[in-house]
């Protein structure tokens, strides 16, 4: 079996088509250990049984204080360089800080909160076609994926919608190094950007609060808790980031998916009440994220006879999960019918994403606008030209031209 190494998987030619390799790995070594310089040893599970008994062992962790030295984690905790805005969030976070700061955000996340976005996201989707139907031509990332999302979130949480190609740019920086295992104490201008940004933001909200949920998580007091400053930067850098890079995947690669399987795509058009599966099959088949966000074991762990040991970090691949033959029925075919599709894409767990709700609707009602609105619909590129987006953790492209 050809050996891997962590950068082979941010590579060009393994994200453009990442199966064989997660395959070979599923079926010859599922728990794949990489060797990180200075950094000890890395996990990626590749299986759906063994993804949810990580997700669900509380020897697994999210906070790496929990596995460092008293006084490392204490120092990192009292950190107020760029690298805090990492480590203050409900991704970084166990039990109970995890709880904590999940209960504190979560009112503007539900579904009944979700669902009264419905008509203002149409409203976006109506707008960005408007300005591009006229053209037979678009780039469907930077001109329908990207500001669909971004331009929801921003006004979800309060944020000037004028300043999204900043939250991209940044978001992008670091993003993309992701997985490259670059130190994060080196300068990173576009970071220290979005920090110097949030702090203003957050100051701004304190002096002039609106209703929007920015001011709310600044105002916020609930059983006498509250964000400290380190958490409400760090949220909100996870909200801004989150709440639009993941769901532009989605609505890319759905669509280039969709082009690429004419039958589905035909299906779709056809009858359009499918786009609830379809979105769940494109979630399955080509998740917007490549691995989830990283865990530490916090204690020695046997699992099948392999040791995982104190410290080591554990990675677990969402494209190599929801396309095992195990648990999915001829995993490796789009079926957008498809019924019984529990999938990883949004996790499992205290982690499940909060945003899945804002995420699913606006998939949804991108790819019925495009089927509606577009019929015609097709790429104006090879798809061996297309170029994925760097970095570890998203599995997204750069740009999707498209002529309908």
């Amino acid at each position: 079996m050809q050996q891997y190494t962590m950068i082979d998987f941010t590579s060009p030619d393994l994200k453009s088509n990442p199966f064989p390799v997660l395959k070979e790995l599923r079926t010859n070594a599922p728990l794949y250990r990489f060797d990180l310089p200075q950094q000890g040893h890395a996990w990626m599970v590749t299986r759906y049984d063994d993804a949810l008994a990580i997700i669900k062992d509380p020897r697994i962790v999210k906070d790496i204080r929990r596995i460092l030295p008293p006084a490392s984690a204490e120092n990192i905790g009292s950190q107020a360089d760029l690298r805090s805005v990492f480590r203050f969030h409900m991704l970084s976070a166990d039990p109970p800080d995890h709880t904590r700061l999940r209960r504190l955000v979560s009112k503007g996340f539900t579904p009944r909160m979700i669902e009264l976005l419905r008509g203002r996201i149409q409203d976006i989707a109506d707008e960005l076609l408007d300005q591009m139907q006229s053209q037979g031509q678009m780039d469907l990332i930077n001109d329908f994926a990207f500001p669909l999302p971004i331009t929801v979130i921003c006004e979800l949480l309060g944020v000037p919608v004028e300043d999204q190609q900043n939250f991209r740019l940044w978001s992008n920086a670091f993003l993309n190094r992701s997985g490259m295992f670059q130190a994060y104490n080196e300068e990173m201008p576009e970071l220290k950007a979005f920090v110097s940004y949030l702090q203003a933001l957050i100051k701004e909200k304190r002096e002039r609060p609106d209703d929007r949920l920015v001011s709310q998580l600044v105002s916020i007091e609930e059983a006498g808790d509250k964000l400290s400053e380190h958490e409400l930067i760090s949220m909100l850098f996870l909200l801004l980031v989150a709440g639009h890079e993941t769901t532009v995947n989605l609505i890319g690669n759905g669509v280039l998916e969709l082009l690429q399987h004419p039958d589905q795509w035909s299906k779709l058009r056809a009858d359009p009440s499918l786009v609830g599966t379809a979105v769940e099959e494109i979630l399955r088949y080509t998740s917007p994220v490549m691995v989830g966000t990283a865990r530490w074991a916090s204690e020695d762990i046997d699992m099948h006879g392999t040791l995982i040991a104190k410290g080591d970090m554990v990675w677990i691949s969402l494209l190599a999960t929801n396309t095992d033959p195990e648990h999915f029925s001829t995993p490796e075919e789009l079926d957008i019918t498809r019924e019984e599709n529990e999938h990883l894409a949004f996790g499992k767990g205290i982690h499940y994403c909060l945003g899945a709700p804002l995420a699913r609707l606006e998939g949804q009602i991108a790819l019925g606008t495009l089927v509606r609105r577009l019929p015609d619909l097709h790429l104006n590129v090879r798809p061996e030209e297309l170029l994925w987006r760097p970095g570890l953790l998203m599995h997204g492209l750069e740009e999707l031209p498209v002529a309908f």
